[in-house]
C-alpha cells in the first residue's frame, strides 16, 4: 500500500512500499481471511519465491514482518518453515503494556480506563442475552462461590467472570480493547490479593463482589440494561478503590517491569 507523507515545504510525498512489504501484505490478507488456518505450513520458500517473484533476502524480510506480528512462527534449519498463527491479542496486549510503561502511566489509569469499558458491556449484554449466556454466567459463579475461602483462587474466577461478560457481550472491539488491559488487572489483583489474603477487608471485599456478581445476573436477565450499567459501573469503583488502596506498585511499569 503506498504511504502518502508531508516534507517540510508542505508538498506531499509518496512512499512506494519494498517489496518484503507487498508479500507481508499478501501473506496477511491470507491469514486474517481463513484461506491460511491456524497450523497450517506455508508453502516452501522456492515456492513462495516463485509465486511472488522475490528473490530469497526479501521473503524473508517479509517472513520476520509476519513473525514480528505474531502471525505466523518461523523454524530455521533443515526441517524448518514457517506456520500460521492466528491474531488473538496477546501480541496487542503485550505491546500496549510496553506502551503503557514507556508513558508512566499508572495504574489508577489503567483502572479507571477498565470502567469505562467494561460497564456499557454489561448493559449491551442485558440487551442481547440469550440463555446459554445466563447458564455460562451462573456456571461462572457457581466456580466462585466454592472458592469464597480462597482468596487466591476466587480472584481468578472473578477477574475470569469479567473477562466472560465482555465476551458474551459479542462487541469484538470491546473484547480487544478489554483484552489489552486484563493482563495488567489481573496481575494487579493477584499481588495485592496476595499480600492481603485473609484480612477482614480482603474477606470483605471477595464477599461484595461475588454479591455484585450474583445481582448483575439477575439484571441481564431481567434486561434491565441501565442498572446493569449501573450496578457494574459501582462494583468496579468500588474493586478500584480496594486494589489500589496502600498499593505498593503505582505505575505499570513497577508492576511489570
Amino acid at each position: 500500500m503506498t504511504t502518502v507523507s508531508s516534507t517540510s515545504d508542505g508538498y506531499s510525498q509518496l512512499r512506494i512500499p519494498k517489496m518484503a512489504e507487498l508479500v507481508a501484505q499478501q501473506l496477511r490478507r491470507q491469514i486474517v481471511a481463513g484461506e491460511l488456518r491456524e497450523g497450517d505450513a506455508l508453502p516452501s520458500e522456492a515456492s513462495l519465491m516463485a509465486q511472488f517473484g522475490v528473490s530469497r533476502p526479501t521473503l524473508r524480510e517479509a517472513f520476520r514482518v509476519l513473525e514480528s506480528e505474531g502471525l505466523i512462527s518461523v523454524r530455521r534449519g533443515a526441517h524448518g518453515g514457517a506456520r500460521v498463527q492466528t491474531p488473538n491479542g496477546e501480541a496487542a496486549a503485550r505491546y500496549a503494556g510496553l506502551v503503557l510503561e514507556y508513558r508512566g502511566a499508572t495504574l489508577e489509569d489503567v483502572y479507571d480506563a477498565r470502567n469505562i469499558i467494561e460497564p456499557p458491556c454489561a448493559a449491551l449484554l442485558a440487551k442481547r442475552r440469550t440463555q446459554a449466556d445466563l447458564s455460562k454466567l451462573r456456571a461462572q459463579l457457581e466456580q466462585s462461590r466454592g472458592t469464597l475461602d480462597d482468596s487466591s483462587a476466587v480472584i481468578r474466577l472473578h477477574n475470569d467472570f469479567h473477562a466472560l461478560m465482555i465476551g458474551l457481550a459479542k462487541n469484538q472491539t470491546m473484547i480487544v480493547l478489554n483484552g489489552m488491559l486484563r493482563q495488567i488487572i489481573d496481575q494487579s489483583s493477584f499481588a495485592h490479593m496476595d499480600s492481603d489474603a485473609g484480612s477482614p477487608k480482603n474477606v470483605e471485599a471477595i464477599r461484595k463482589g461475588f454479591r455484585a456478581h450474583e445481582r448483575v445476573i439477575e439484571l441481564i436477565e431481567a434486561r434491565e440494561a441501565d442498572k446493569a450499567e449501573d450496578l457494574w459501573r459501582k462494583h468496579l469503583s468500588e474493586a478500584e478503590t480496594y486494589m489500589l488502596n496502600g498499593s505498593k506498585p503505582k505505575t505499570v511499569l513497577d508492576l511489570l517491569g
